[in-house]
């Protein structure tokens, strides 16, 4: 399997490079700026080179753009390890790590707080198709994309951080700087201050509720220690799950469908 990182990467890599080993695979880890991609060569001269080659490829890029034109004009599984606009396999994890506390996920409530980015698009996504129900607070300036919240349907969208945490059996929040975002910090962090996971919004979620974070964390911004770290977190199950979700995920895409090799391969 190709691993494309033209990001960095703790979770991702770690979980697809051991998943992919301990599926009998080799990962190959390919960083952005040792392929011809960052000297022009196109997404389709790339994607039908690297299918000549490996049985899937993975990339954790900046446009979702990139991954549809590799998913185009590959002949193997694309997955999309990261984009500006979606984290799929961090959500597929999220959701596992949600099924396994509280067995089911069909009618939960999943609120999410703070930045509505990549990760809140997915939760969307992934989570109202596994008959959840699923909340984004998030100040007006970053607000969750319409046409995800339009394409994901039944989600409740509110700038009040308690209103999306009341009744809540899951608690998540993000980082309010992510990558490429450091030259705006200092207005994210004014503007999302008020949308900090801590105990007195876990409070107004159920007694039972779990608080998730897809890491990294920055303990006093975006979460306190004291939630991180404390009986009601269940992050750190949750990025062991990443290696989990994901050899599934290559075990439907890969192990379940023939390599579409070329007649001379």
């Amino acid at each position: 399997m190709a691993l494309v990182f033209e990001k960095p990467s703790t979770r991702t890599r770690l979980s697809f490079e051991v998943g992919v080993r301990e599926l009998g695979g080799n990962p190959i880890v390919l960083r952005g700026d040792e392929m011809q991609l960052s000297r022009g060569e196109s997404p389709r001269d790339t994607a039908l080179i690297l299918s000549r080659f490996v049985h899937a490829i993975g990339i954790r890029t900046f446009e979702d753009e990139l991954v549809e034109e590799l998913a185009e004009y590959a002949s193997v599984p694309v997955i999309n390890m990261l984009t500006a606009g979606h984290h799929p396999c961090q959500a597929l994890a999220d959701l596992q790590t949600i099924r396994e506390r509280f067995g089911a996920l069909e009618g939960l409530k999943l609120a999410y707080v703070g930045d509505g980015n990549n990760v809140a698009n997915s939760l969307m996504l992934l989570g109202t198709k596994a008959g959840m129900q699923v909340a984004v607070a998030s100040p007006a300036e970053f607000a969750p994309d319409p046409e995800i919240v339009a394409r994901a349907g039944d989600v409740l969208v509110t700038q009040d951080p308690a209103e999306a945490a009341d009744g809540a059996h899951v608690l998540y929040t993000d980082v309010w700087v992510s990558m490429g975002d450091e030259a705006d910090a200092d207005r994210r962090r004014s503007l999302l201050g008020a949308y900090r996971l801590d105990e007195a919004l876990l409070a107004r979620a159920r007694p039972d509720a779990i608080v998730l974070h897809c890491l990294p964390a920055h303990p006093g911004d975006e979460i306190t220690e004291e939630l991180l770290y404390g009986e009601r977190s269940a992050v750190w199950d949750q990025a062991e799950n990443r290696l989990h979700a994901q050899k599934a995920l290559l075990e439907l895409l890969v192990t379940s469908r023939p390599r579409n090799l070329p007649a001379s391969g």
